[in-house]
């Protein structure tokens, strides 16, 4: 049975702080929708300190941007950018349109359309997390969306070049500095100077993740998410130094990020929890890392691998990092993760900012029920039918009408009756089942 070397809170404290956020998100949303650009600036100098009456930036300022990096960070976002754009053109070619006669003279098809717009939060207001562009907008573009708007918020007082630099570079058509819950509200709602999209995607803060959760069915969005999540599943093959590293790289992106340590020996476990406070003396980040750590962190000791792989798919995280004498046992049987890094070559960060595949995941246990971002997400499977011949419409026409009296929906049977007279030559009573 599985035994916790280290546990996190308890789920009272964490759903308290949850429910402050929630009181807040919806206060804003709500005065957005009122006011509008006025409620958003407004909401902008208070959080940000940042104030102007567009804050969409214009051509000119995007080169200003672009002109501070040097040429090699410019290099870098290009390689970064290729490869998510690489990896989601494969996976928009494994999506094909469909068109197939099932009976004869019955013709059924599906096609996959773009969303018209997309709203790209990109967070920024601790660290340029400038690798968030390529993820949405980069994969949006490949997916076919015509119009992508981004926004991220100011860093240190000004646009972040990089970020600015990465959006644009991604082909996003309207970038503007505008960040928190004032953001993801402006793009969904619509105000007065931004026409409102028809999806949101991105990760962010608490609030900006509860506004998107708010926003929800008013708009399309990627996925539920919380803070990050780190599962590290490993055995003797590694060491305590490799674990702790993999764990604290997720635990400071925020003092409530989840980092949780899987493993079958005790000696590796106990290894792993003296190299975190090792490193947590020397990581500059460590302020936010300890906190994440001494709240959210675990370390859960297990009799074997099927132990582990049952823990792991309750745990259901956004990232697990799989370093074992057989990683491809958990590929080939876990089925709640966000994305899998598979031996001690990879790592989360790698995905996080340059490997292809999508950092966008799951968290909050949605992955029992969800994927990632992907190209998938930015597309609208619709369907069509057609019927050909008068024989095709007279026969499907009377199963329908018998169907639909079984059911009580005289107007819906009526719809198969009429083509059956105009198509069968049949005499059916009004509001009565074909025979």
């Amino acid at each position: 049975m599985a035994q916790w070397l280290k546990r996190s809170i308890a789920a009272d404290d964490k759903e308290a702080a949850q429910a402050q956020v929630r009181a807040t998100v919806e206060s804003l949303l709500a005065d957005i929708a009122k006011r509008g650009d006025v409620a958003v600036r407004e909401m902008s100098a208070k959080f940000d300190g940042w104030d102007r009456s567009d804050f969409r930036l214009t051509d000119a300022e995007i080169r200003a941007c672009l002109s501070e990096l040097p040429a090699r960070a410019l290099d870098d976002i290009r390689f970064a950018q290729e490869q998510v754009r690489n990896f989601a053109q494969h996976q928009r070619e494994s999506m094909k349109d469909v068109e197939v006669e099932t009976l004869p003279g019955v013709v059924l098809g599906h096609r996959n359309l773009p969303v018209n717009s997309v709203g790209c939060y990109v967070p920024g207001g601790k660290y340029p997390l400038l690798a968030s562009a390529h993820m949405s907008v980069v994969t949006a573009k490949v997916a076919g969306v015509p119009r992508i708007a981004t926004c991220a918020p100011p860093y240190n007082g000004k646009p972040a070049p990089a970020i600015v630099a990465a959006q644009h570079l991604a082909g996003a058509d309207e970038i503007r500095v505008l960040g928190g819950v004032q953001a993801v509200g402006a793009m969904a709602l619509g105000t007065e100077s931004i026409a409102p999209v028809d999806m949101l995607v991105g990760p962010g803060n608490a609030y900006v993740a509860e506004a998107k959760r708010q926003l929800f069915g008013r708009v399309g969005i990627d996925l539920f998410a919380g803070p990050t999540e780190t599962l590290v599943i490993a055995d003797d093959t590694v060491d305590g130094e490799l674990c702790a590293t993999d764990l604290l790289g997720q635990a400071e992106h925020g003092p409530t990020s989840p980092a949780i340590l899987l493993t079958d020996s005790e000696k590796l476990a106990r290894d792993t929890m003296r190299e975190v406070e090792r490193l947590l003396t020397v990581l500059p980040t460590a302020a936010i890392a300890a906190k994440a750590w001494a709240d959210y962190g675990e370390v859960i000791l297990c009799e074997d691998k099927a132990e582990m792989l049952r823990e792991a798919d309750r745990i259901a995280s956004e990232h697990v990092q799989v370093m074992t004498s057989d990683d491809d046992f958990f590929l080939k049987n876990m089925t709640n993760y966000g994305a899998l890094f598979l031996g001690p070559r990879t790592n989360v960060s790698y995905g996080d900012k340059v490997i292809g595949t999508n950092h966008t995941l799951p968290t909050l246990g949605a992955a029992r029920y969800t994927g990632g971002l992907w190209v998938g997400k930015f597309l609208k499977t619709v369907t069509y039918q057609r019927v050909l011949t008068d024989e095709a419409s007279a026969m499907v026409g009377a199963y329908c009408s018998r169907l639909c009296m079984l059911e009580g929906f005289v107007g819906h049977a009526e719809q198969a009756n009429i083509r059956l007279r105009r198509y069968g030559g049949r005499n059916v009573p009004y509001g009565q089942a074909a025979e």
